[in-house]
């Protein structure tokens, strides 16, 4: 029962007010009502109705709402302002002075049982916890914030960022299956049920491409970036559709658009640059390296590299640098600087772990045995490719598992050790056989474009 239906707790806070303003059951209930049914009211006796609620608020000078429900007149708006200014100081790299605004927030929306709030302020406490790189911690606030709304009764769109936070905790930490399956599953939910909200299908569609490609599903992947740009004209948050755009950009690149990649980066970067939000920034210039070194222009490469890792690193996104990282030295190691390289990879395996950026970890123990053979040193290599397989067969990344085999292979087979390599190279064909089709299920239905 709500504290609106409960006649005690209204009656006690009648009381309370009127005595806190000096008034008398006489001077509160006249001319309207009698002292008598004042008396009544504040003994919890009554049931009042909505009108003598009203006349009462007003002479006691408090809101309507405050007075049957307990709460400040404007607080649910107060929060909600600074909510928004919560979510601005984490957009511009403060994920630490974000998080106390967050937790401050949270404990008020549950003091005054405003439930929608605090899953707001639990989805930004998640948000905070994936930009610093404490994963576990972020999906248990993703958790606890799908639960409240849940429990509240909120429709599937309204708790799809909190799926989607899950979802992206578990890609972070290297579960790409799963993650595939939380976007999957909503999506198909989604559509099938005629829910075609065009901010949560492209929240779930920007978000499923990042997993597909480190899967090798490649084809879902390419699906899921057109869905997204067919939605991106229907959704008015810049941000939203900026997110898209870095997205997407990894599909075209996979299927050598360069060109149309580099655009769509430049698109995101003017949006992001708009709403200040350093991290996703810095994440486009991330993007744009890529870009760069795909094309071969390694200087230019290089130059956004470093660029993202600084963003990335004043903002402590530790979990984004360390992956720009990756990218960084792989730069550093073709244009020859391979020591630098290896200091800066040995840097990021500090940070990364199998339960924490599992796909970066083995990308950089790919990249030192590479380094290692460089300097024909194959007893490092092998060491560096094996940690690298170990990774890549728990995260389910296909595509990068079926290269490293490749690698490993030729080191065997280079070494003598030629039933070795074969194994080596089966393992890599068993995983390349079809791409995403061993790992995934039926696709999600789509939305009626």
């Amino acid at each position: 029962m709500g504290e609106r239906d409960d006649p005690v707790i209204i009656g006690r806070r009648v009381q309370r007010l009127r005595t806190a303003r000096g008034l008398t059951q006489r001077q509160l209930a006249e001319p309207a009502y009698t002292p008598a049914y004042v008396s009544t009211l504040e003994a919890g006796r009554v049931r009042p109705s909505d009108e003598a609620l009203r006349y009462i608020a007003d002479r006691l000078g408090v809101g309507f709402d405050e007075l049957v429900t307990g709460r400040p007149a404007r607080l649910a708006t107060d929060l909600r302002l600074r909510l928004t200014e919560a979510r601005r100081t984490l957009a511009t790299g403060g994920a630490e002075r974000a998080a106390g605004s967050y937790r401050a927030l949270l404990a008020e929306a549950e003091a005054h049982g405003l439930t929608e709030l605090a899953a707001d302020a639990l989805l930004g406490l998640g948000e905070c916890a994936l930009e610093s790189g404490e994963l576990e911690t972020g999906r248990e606030h993703f958790e606890r914030a799908e639960a409240r709304l849940a429990d509240a009764g909120a429709p599937l769109t309204a708790r799809v960022p909190a799926l989607r936070g899950r979802a992206v905790a578990h890609y972070l930490a290297g579960e790409l299956r799963y993650a595939v399956y939380l976007l999957e599953s909503t999506l198909d939910e989604l559509n099938r049920g005629g829910l075609h909200d065009p901010d949560a299908l492209l929240l779930l569609y920007a978000s499923v491409i990042g997993p597909y490609m480190d899967m090798g599903a490649h084809a879902r992947a390419a699906q899921a970036a057109e869905l997204a740009l067919a939605l991106a004209p229907r959704v008015g948050h810049p941000a939203l559709v900026a997110r898209m755009h870095r997205s997407v950009a990894r599909t075209l690149l996979a299927e050598g658009r360069l060109a149309e990649a580099d655009a769509s980066l430049a698109r995101a970067a003017e949006l992001y640059r708009t709403l200040q939000l350093r991290t996703e920034l810095a994440n486009c210039h991330w993007m744009r390296g890529y870009v760069c070194a795909q094309n071969g222009l390694l200087e230019r490469a290089e130059a956004e590299f470093r660029q993202a890792l600084a963003m990335l690193s004043e903002s402590r996104a530790a979990l984004y640098s360390s992956q720009a990282a990756v990218e960084l030295a792989d730069v550093l190691h073709r244009r020859g600087k391979s020591e630098e390289a290896a200091g800066l990879l040995r840097g990021v395996l500090d940070e990364l772990s199998s339960e924490r950026g599992a796909v970066h970890a083995a990308a950089a123990h790919r990249l030192l045995g590479i380094i290692a053979e460089d300097a024909r040193d194959t007893e490092a290599a092998e060491e560096h490719y094996v940690r690298a397989l170990s990774l890549l067969e728990r995260a389910g990344a296909a595509g990068d598992l079926a290269d490293l085999c490749r690698l490993l292979g030729d080191l065997l087979r280079r070494t003598g050790r030629v039933e070795a390599a074969l194994d080596a190279y089966r393992t890599g064909l068993g995983h390349r056989t079809a791409p995403g089709t061993t790992t995934l299920g039926p696709a999600p239905a789509q939305p009626p474009l």
